[in-house]
């Protein structure tokens, strides 16, 4: 009897186990399979997300590749700018006409005669020049480097005779020439003047931007800016000696009517020595002196 309830309890038992390793089984396959499908779904979402990602990264590229060639095409069908260089030689400005203030001639420089380049109303350079600049005298102004030296020299020769030539204003950029022009220019036509008649005048006392010698940075305005400097120990001392170190007075009282600038005693232009001097001896401006009158 003992043993019949035994076997009944042990078969009892057998049989609950094996429907909670049944359980279990069906239990972890569920959640593997759950496990599986959330893993799957996070897949293509990120496959999804990668793909959208290189979709839009490839539009984003043919829309920069558009706009390259739209860029392209319209710099291809512009109009070249003309820049004409002069062909300058000790004497003579050739097939190069002059421009007006409202067209002029836009210049490249020869570096062959950089220092005959000739800017004023109807020649000018490009807004994009740049010169190669350094301070000059210890001071806060600037030349191009190919003239500081000359001037430094000159300076140096200027103050063994116990004259000191001070830097007033060497280098000036395209935009801070505009801005004085226009100035100027708004200035006249608060006169009276019309906007035409007000450049020209303006244009007799500042260059307009680009005709500037000061834009090139081969000129130096010396010790201040007023007629009176013609009758300081400098002036004099630069009357007799500039040439000397290859500079000449740029805008003389009676060279008005060529170079369309009026008497600036201070304003002291670098051309070379050999140029300066006979400039000097001929009484001719740079505008003569290159057949550019």
């Amino acid at each position: 009897m003992n043993l019949t309830k035994d076997k009944n309890a042990r078969g009892f038992l057998f049989l609950m186990l094996s429907v909670i390793v049944l359980f279990v089984s069906v239990v972890c396959l569920v959640i593997n399979n759950r496990n599986n499908q959330i893993i799957s779904g996070a897949t293509i979402g990120e496959t999804d997300k990668v793909q959208e990602e290189k979709v839009t990264e490839k539009a984003e590229e043919n829309e920069t590749e558009k706009a390259t060639e739209k860029v392209t095409e319209k710099k291809e069908n512009k109009k070249p700018e003309t820049t004409i260089t002069p062909q300058t030689t000790k004497q003579q400005v050739t097939a190069v006409a002059a421009g007006t203030i409202d067209n002029p001639t836009i210049i490249t420089i020869d570096e062959k005669n950089w220092n005959l380049t000739l800017v004023n109303s109807g020649y000018r350079i490009p807004e994009e020049y740049k010169p190669d600049l350094v301070y000059v005298c210890g001071s806060s102004e600037r030349l191009d480097k190919k003239v500081a030296e000359h001037y430094e020299k000159m300076f140096e020769a200027a103050s063994k005779d116990g004259v000191y030539l001070t830097p007033c204003s060497g280098y000036r950029d395209y935009e801070l020439q505009k801005r004085n022009y226009n100035n100027k220019i708004g200035y006249y036509e608060s006169l009276g003047y019309s906007k035409k008649d007000a450049a020209v005048k303006a244009a007799t006392i500042i260059m307009p931007p680009g005709s500037s010698e000061h834009n090139l940075g081969y000129a130096m305005d010396i010790v201040c800016v007023d007629e009176w400097f013609e009758d300081t120990d400098e002036f004099q001392w630069l009357m007799t000696n500039a040439a000397d170190y290859g500079f000449i007075l740029r805008y003389p009282k009676d060279k008005q009517d060529i170079t369309k600038v009026t008497y600036e005693p201070w304003h002291w232009r670098y051309v070379g020595v050999e140029a300066a001097k006979e400039m000097k001896a001929s009484g001719k401006v740079l505008e003569e002196y290159l057949g550019a009158n």
